[in-house]
């Protein structure tokens, strides 16, 4: 009788293990559209997904629910073959992937070989998530683009014995593994052997090779007689987006952004696009309105710190633990937590006294530093001309371009209070920080000293600056004058100086010749506008490769006019303190103190110089008595040895009729006496000609070539540094100093 109990007992309890293990899992909660099927088999689908019209947001995101000879419903993606075994919001998918296998009979004949091959659509293969894998002793694979063979990787693992592997471990010996790359759409696995496992047989027959979710899969010796008993494959993550556009534009069109209320917007870091997201402390589907519901964390216990649940209060998106009456504290189990009051009424009361009274004087204290701050910004505006600035704006008519005055709080603003990240540039006269302004980057230059009996003419110089309008020179935009130092605001160009591209080794290739010329022409545009063409005349002074910028398509622009000089209508020549660049100073000027237009025009010479020969103006790689470029060009000119000292690449690429012009030209710009070298106008213009090809068969005339004066060695500097001597009352030396010639 106990027996029969017992047998009994024993077939109930397996018949309810049975009818357990045939119930389908619980499915979690989904957010479909409403109406629409939730569901599919165990695969729950949120929109934008869905299995019918009108349930999903496009065919991208449409689920085939197909039912199988058993009546099973089994979820495809779109109208392929790929199982879908599990739908994220946060921008992922999860995919069932078959694996390859390439298998032999012992006297090595093939008895089995698969190459699976998996179409995405517009989803991607995620980069991050997944790893390629191949298992075996006698194995090689790949993973591969299967139409336009557009991307191929994989690894070899080779093994004698299985006595030296390690469970766990795919670094080459039974198991090697390698990364997936980024963009993947569609893709197909091989999987091959080099010995049809003949050298193997004993302890594996076959090769395998799958792509798996990272941290699946783990390798076992046992795997390569039979693949995890001979497993179809493994799961793979996808990426997907709502949308082809990055968040900061998708927030533009408000009728097709996809994210509701209470969702954050993020951008797919394998996918060009955007998926959305409940904010922290909310919950639902993002993609539905007003589906990211607040999560009351104070009835989960597992979800908020409160010592006592009781005491903790929920709030939209967070929650505020505290302390029951008589204890104080912040209420939480990682924090203060509660302690008992212990303390009287009137220490209390002194306590809020005191806070209350440090608290008004905190405030008093606050609001004098700042009325002080104010009064020293005031101040400044005052003694660096900004009444003057103001008035002088006022005239100018609405059309005309007008110099903007910034307050020091939008500087601030625009580099993050001046931090050290967003500098860019040191230099003798300060520093420059890269800033954003009205959604456009731009430079800001804060000098380090300031000479206020300049004031007048540094105003003057503002104006008359900002109105120049030429596509090769740096804009001024305006300047702050709330600073003990005013600040000078200029377009931003980002892509370095024509010396860097010139000179810098790390450079990739040689900058080619045509673009070269170029930047020599349009530089001697801009010199020849501000020489000619501005409203007052002006005088570089420090023409030199590091102050021509280049774009993003290599144009030139003329750049740092912090020596530079405005010359009256009525006046040629100036009588200045000697300033610029070793090496690019004008010889005469440097005797004289006498500036003119033809100054710059010999430092442009020397540009000239470095774009044609490719070397540094000032170099002790080269001989003593050719430290100093010009001198080492004119010397090789007198010799005929041009084509000698080019540049490699200027040398191949340039017509020789061309390269003698420019020689030439450069050759002239260079001349002693500032009377016998053409103007800037004149330079340009025969720039313009020798680019279009109009050169004609240039004969040097080494009698016409004038000595090298030893004056060019006392511009010879190792360093390549800038200069200040001579007599000269101008001492304002900012990032943008402007020596007026009145």
């Amino acid at each position: 009788m106990n027996r029969l109990i017992i047998h009994g007992l024993l077939l109930l309890t397996l018949a309810a293990a049975s009818k357990a293990a045939a119930s389908p899992p619980t499915i979690p909660p989904v957010y479909a559209k409403p109406g629409c099927p939730h569901s599919c088999g165990n695969l729950s689908i949120p929109y934008p997904f869905g299995t019918r019209e009108g349930c999903f947001l496009d065919d991208t995101f449409f689920i085939n629910c197909t039912v199988t000879k058993n009546n099973d419903f089994v979820p495809y993606l779109r109208h392929g073959n790929v199982k879908v075994l599990n739908i994220s919001l946060d921008g992922k998918l999860r995919i069932f992937s078959l694996l390859a296998r390439d298998c032999y009979s012992k006297s090595g004949e093939r008895i089995f070989s698969n190459q699976p091959w998996n179409r995405l659509f517009t989803f991607t293969l995620s980069f991050s998530r997944n790893k390629f894998i191949a298992v075996g002793c006698d194995t090689y694979a790949w993973v591969e683009d299967p139409v336009e063979y557009s991307y191929a990787t994989g690894c070899l693992s080779l093994c004698q014995t299985n006595d030296l592997m390690v469970n766990g471990s795919c670094s080459g010996r039974g198991c090697c593994e390698s990364s997936i790359p980024k963009g993947i759409r569609d893709y197909s696995v091989t999987v091959r052997s080099y010995n049809n496992h003949t050298r193997v047989m004993n302890f594996n027959p076959c090769s395998y090779a799958f792509v798996v979710e990272d941290g699946v899969y783990n390798f076992s010796t046992l795997d390569l007689v039979n693949l995890q008993n001979n497993r179809k494959g493994f799961p793979v993550v996808i990426d997907w987006v709502i949308s082809n556009k990055a968040c900061k534009e998708a927030r533009q069109n408000i009728t097709a952004y996809a994210c509701k209320e209470n969702s954050v917007c993020r951008d797919s870091e394998n996918l060009h696009g955007y998926y959305c997201d409940c904010l922290s402390g909310f919950e639902g589907n993002p993609y539905l309105p007003n589906s990211c519901k607040d999560i009351d964390e104070c009835e989960d216990p597992s979800l908020n710190q409160c010592i006592y649940a009781k005491h903790c209060r929920n709030e939209v998106g967070s929650y505020e633990c505290f302390c029951p009456k008589g204890y104080h504290g912040d209420g939480t189990k990682n924090g203060t937590g509660c302690t008992a009051r212990d303390k009287t009424k009137v220490i209390i009361g002194a306590c809020i006294a005191v806070s209350l009274a440090f608290a008004i004087l905190a405030f008093v204290s606050w609001g004098l530093q700042r009325r002080k701050i104010n009064k020293l910004k005031e101040k400044n505006f005052r003694n660096n001309g900004g009444l003057v600035l103001q008035q002088l704006l006022s005239k100018i008519e609405i059309s005309a371009e007008k110099a903007k005055i910034f307050t020091e709080d939008e500087l601030k603003k625009a580099t993050y209070n001046f931090n050290e990240s967003e500098i860019v540039g040191r230099g003798g006269f300060g520093i420059v920080y890269k800033g954003t302004l009205d959604h456009k980057s731009v430079a800001i230059k804060k000098s380090k000293v300031m000479d206020h009996d300049q004031i007048e003419q540094f105003v003057n110089e503002v104006v008359v600056l900002c109105q120049i309008k030429h596509p090769n020179v740096v804009k001024l935009i305006g300047c702050c004058l709330e600073t003990s130092v005013p600040l000078l605001v200029y377009e931003f160009i980002n892509n370095k100086t024509l010396h860097y591209h010139i000179h810098n080794e790390v450079v990739e290739s040689p900058m080619p010749w045509k673009t070269r010329l170029r930047i020599a022409v349009e530089t001697a545009d801009a010199l020849a506008h501000m020489h000619s063409d501005a409203p007052i005349h002006i005088i570089h002074r420090d023409v030199k490769s590091e102050n021509i910028l280049l774009d993003d398509n290599f144009q030139a622009k003329v750049s740092d006019f912090g020596v530079s000089r405005l010359v009256p209508l009525d006046q040629t020549q100036l009588p200045t303190l000697v300033q610029g660049t070793f090496g690019y100073i004008d010889p005469e000027y440097f005797h004289s103190g006498l500036l003119n237009e033809k100054s710059d025009v010999y430092s442009f010479g020397v540009v000239l110089l470095e774009l044609l020969i490719g070397q540094k103006v000032i170099s002790s790689d080269r001989p003593e008595k050719d430290k100093n470029l010009a001198a080492f060009f004119i010397d090789r000119m007198k010799e005929d040895r041009l084509f000698e000292i080019l540049h490699e690449r200027v040398r191949n690429e340039g017509n020789s009729e061309q390269l003698k012009g420019v020689a030439e030209l450069a050759r002239r710009c260079l001349r002693m006496k500032g009377v016998k070298r053409p103007t800037m106008k004149e330079v340009k213009m025969e720039l313009e000609e020798l680019m279009m090809g109009n050169c004609v068969h240039v004969e040097f005339a080494t009698n016409d070539i004038e000595e090298t004066e030893p004056l060019l060695d006392l511009l010879t500097n190792s360093n390549g540094t800038s200069v200040s001597m001579g007599p000269d009352s101008v001492k304002f030396q900012a990032a943008l100093q402007l020596e007026s010639g009145r």
